[in-house]
């Protein structure tokens, strides 16, 4: 989980520098989010076929019910990330991404049986105050937002904690490669209708390398966020993801020249801890029921 959160952050950066080019990197073209969706998708699902010809593992894999919901929601989550990338600091963006395990732990309540305690609804409280703080502000010091990019960010982390739970679901059906097929399998043709019906942007130069370290760092990224979530109980191995929210930071300050306000630390502030007093709480009762 700790390589994947690296991936993801490194992923996050060259997203930021495409959708939304600026300083050093004003000579990139920007592109739609959907259209990097669409180069992440063919990169990713040429090395997932490749793996699963290679080890010889059923294509379409045994849980197709979960694996297309997987599908499906992640890649509307990610789409509506990648947006909130383009329209936020990228520190905000990604903390509010960070939201996605409380509604994980929601959507796990009637789908994996999951118990909820008390006292995790006022973590979930405290998260969502963080969202609103952020939302209040509509500016991070340097950088004025609408906060409707934040609803969209809301949104997206409901998604991803649908796609979560189905990536939960097939724990012990498939293999963690064909769980990760089934995102660009699904996104590739519905990412190339849209570049089809609202315009392409050829990428030149440098581009090229950028969206290829963007595919390759992303299937690294979801490869080993899968295996985590398949070897290791989820409230054990999610708080480790939340580093990446100090890579956010400084990559907004390093290299998009965003700074944050007091606000918005705080707000960055009550996501994260309710968050991760929610894992570390579920982490100890899981072992208290082992022990």
């Amino acid at each position: 989980m700790l390589l994947s959160s690296m991936c993801f952050a490194i992923v996050n950066l060259f997203v930021k520098l495409l959708t939304n080019a600026n300083g050093l990197f004003e000579n990139f073209q920007k592109f739609p989010p959907y259209e990097i969706v669409l180069f992440r998708s063919i990169i990713s699902l040429s090395i997932c076929i490749y793996i699963i010809r290679r080890k010889n593992i059923p294509f379409f894999g045994n849980n197709k019910k979960w694996l297309i919901i997987r599908g499906i929601f992640g890649a509307t989550a990610l789409t509506m990330f990648f947006y909130t990338l383009q329209n936020l600091p990228i520190a905000i963006a990604t903390t509010v991404q960070y939201l996605s395990p409380l509604f994980t732990i929601l959507f796990a309540i009637p789908l994996q049986g999951e118990k909820v305690k008390p006292i995790q609804w006022l973590f979930f409280l405290l998260s969502l105050s963080g969202v609103f703080i952020i939302g209040l502000t509509k500016s991070t010091g340097s950088i004025a937002f609408n906060p409707l990019w934040l609803l969209l960010g809301l949104i997206s982390a409901v998604f991803s904690g649908v796609a979560y739970n189905a990536i939960m679901k097939c724990k012990t059906t498939d293999a963690p490669i064909t769980v990760v097929m089934y995102f660009p399998l699904i996104a590739t043709p519905v990412m190339l209708v849209l570049c089809i019906f609202n315009g392409f942007t050829m990428p030149r130069g440098i581009e090229w390398l950028v969206i290829l370290i963007i595919g390759i760092f992303t299937q690294f990224a979801q490869v080993l966020m899968t295996k985590a979530f398949h070897h290791e109980k989820a409230a054990k191995v999610t708080p480790i993801k939340y580093i990446g929210a100090i890579y956010a930071i400084g990559i907004g300050f390093f290299v998009f020249n965003e700074t944050l306000s007091l606000a918005v630390f705080l707000g960055i502030a009550f996501i994260l801890i309710g968050v991760l007093l929610n894992s570390f709480l579920k982490f100890k009762w899981s072992e208290i029921r082992q022990n």
